[in-house]
């Protein structure tokens, strides 16, 4: 079976931890977080990169939560697809009780994962295209420090996965520069396995769907050539 892989850059390293032994993934294809920017352009985009995919595989992993504009998108799309069923990324790296109890911990929290984290400051300036506001004379800092009022705590997501020396450096650079507490936590996997495991589940089950017809196309192969071969001999 052709697994496909549409994902967000944001998970790209635990995605990867988890399926770069797999022979069965064809394509991969990572994309930029910023399109989390607009949710519903988002949608679209990955509808259409999904749908591309068909006849080139037969199930779609999709590296993307609800995200606010998301969910139910599977039952929309042209090729099988498994998405990760959470509210965001950050509650499928902590589990939902977890996340649920590290927002109600009375500060506004700016959560930070190492795939999001090892770019940096350098990487929060893209993304909100900053970086053009260099040529006018403006410092990134200052547009980031007004974006990020009101949060007083930024929480580094330890997975266990990539650089996590230069990503937590980098989140504790982000915090001392906005003024923020920092705090860390140990995130987990456990939750992506659990959808890999469906996404393995699956393209069994679609195996097996195809074997009749597979069977099939084989039986009428071997009648059509006995067929030829019974003619030649009677000619």
């Amino acid at each position: 079976m052709r697994i496909g892989i549409i994902a967000c850059d944001a998970l790209k390293d635990e995605i990867e931890a988890l399926t770069r032994d797999t022979q069965d993934v064809v394509i991969r294809e990572y994309l930029d977080f910023g399109y989390h920017l607009d949710p519903p352009r988002m949608r679209q985009i990955l509808t259409e990169k999904v749908n591309s995919l068909a006849g080139k595989v037969d199930l779609v992993f999709l590296g993307y939560a609800y995200c606010q504009s998301l969910k139910g998108l599977p039952s929309e799309l042209t090729v099988p697809t498994i998405m990760l069923e959470y509210e965001d990324c950050i509650a499928c790296l902590l589990g939902p009780d977890e996340y649920a109890r590290q927002k109600h911990k009375g500060k506004i929290t700016w959560f930070y994962p190492g795939g999001w984290a090892k770019y940096g400051l350098e990487g929060l300036t893209q993304l909100f295209k900053l970086d053009s506001l260099r040529n006018q004379g403006y410092e990134s800092i200052y547009f980031l420090k007004l974006m990020f009022d009101g949060f007083s705590r930024c929480l580094f997501i330890d997975t266990k996965v990539g650089d996590i020396a230069l990503s937590e450096a980098n989140s504790r650079h982000f915090a001392n520069k906005l003024g923020m507490e920092h705090d860390r936590t140990e995130g987990t996997l456990c939750n992506l396995e659990e959808v890999w495991s469906r996404v393995r589940s699956k393209t069994i089950e679609l195996e097996m769907l195809q074997e009749p017809e597979i069977l099939a196309k084989n039986n009428e192969h071997i009648l059509n050539d006995s067929q030829s071969e019974l003619s030649g001999h009677l000619i």
